[in-house]
């Protein structure tokens, strides 16, 4: 029997290596997946983002891939939030949570 992802990211994580390049990787996979979320919530889809940015399906489907190499301008995020009907936050948080000492 295969293992779950849970159980096989467990295993994959012993490996530093593997646990510091899955955390690279992250920010981009979460923002990919906040990207679909809001678009399925205003009821749209790829297509009709992309009729209201003025470009291409195949440009919002790069946009929410999780595979995807290229990482989206600032303001294409702010745009695709926009006619989506969402704004956007961005919050930024210690590398070491246990530092708390603010730098000047």
């Amino acid at each position: 029997m295969r293992p779950s992802f849970k159980e096989f990211k467990k295993k994959a994580f012993h490996r530093p290596e593997v646990k510091k390049e899955y955390e690279l990787l992250s920010p981009a996979y979460e923002l990919r997946k906040q990207l679909i979320r809001i678009r399925k919530e205003a009821g749209l889809t790829q297509e009709e983002i992309a009729d209201r940015l003025n470009t291409k399906k195949s440009n919002i489907s790069r946009l929410e891939n999780v595979n995807s190499k290229s990482s989206p301008k600032l303001s294409t995020i702010e745009e695709f939030a926009k006619v989506a009907g969402f704004k956007i936050e961005i919050n930024f948080k210690p590398l070491d949570p246990t530092n708390t000492s603010q730098h000047p």
